[in-house]
């Protein structure tokens, strides 16, 4: 299947609506043992995006408009959260030809698991240092473990990001402040990795069930 310029913005937009949707939760989680304000920072994140998306066209270069878009999160103020998901956006250009306005699964995939190793290269954190990487690395190795159409490859990378996100009260903080409070931190889930999982969630949901068969 052909995916464009709308269908992008659908799935982007509803992933960033997702993030919003669950401020309550992400600024509860992070008061426990964070500043408290990362429910605060991702809505400041997702509407810089809903920003942009809003002027994404069928005829526009996506690979520009993913660079541009991670430049836009990279000044949102708010700790790391901006450094880290202006990354992660941008690097998704990276899985996309320059000049090219249209993309198929096998890209989206390629998308994601650029951003995953842009994100890597300014970060020692993975699976079980309490973050957003428990969410993101099980929902991009999933997504390129599935196979189908890309309703069936977001499901994959949705219950998988849910998984570790889940998985994440079980580690003990090793990053921000979160660390200091060592043991103490098992039991509850980490802010960025249930984030994360909400972006997932809103990605999937976005999508027009119909164009994806």
């Amino acid at each position: 299947m052909i995916i464009d310029g709308l269908t992008i913005k659908k799935m982007f937009v509803s992933g960033c609506e997702s993030m919003i949707n669950g401020k309550e939760e992400l600024t509860n989680i992070d008061s426990t043992f964070g500043d408290g304000d990362h429910g605060v920072t991702m809505e400041k994140i997702s509407k810089v995006m809903i920003k942009k998306l809003n002027n994404l066209e069928n005829n526009m270069d996506l690979h520009d408009f993913f660079d541009d878009l991670g430049s836009d999160v990279m000044g949102v103020n708010g700790g790391s959260a901006g450094p880290l998901w202006g990354t992660f956006i941008s690097g998704m250009a990276l899985g996309i030809n320059e000049g090219v306005k249209e993309v198929k699964v096998e890209d989206v995939k390629k998308m994601f698991k650029y951003a995953l190793e842009e994100l890597c290269d300014i970060t020692t954190a993975r699976i079980g240092d309490k973050t957003m990487m428990d969410s993101l690395i099980p929902a991009v190795n999933s997504m390129q473990k599935a196979n189908g159409t890309l309703e069936e490859v977001m499901k994959a990378a949705m219950d998988a990001a849910q998984e570790g996100a889940k998985a994440s009260e079980n580690f003990i903080s090793k990053f921000g402040r979160a660390k200091s409070y060592k043991e103490k931190t098992i039991g509850t889930q980490d802010a960025g990795a249930v984030s994360m999982k909400y972006f997932f969630k809103g990605l999937y949901e976005g999508l027009d069930r119909e164009s994806c068969k």
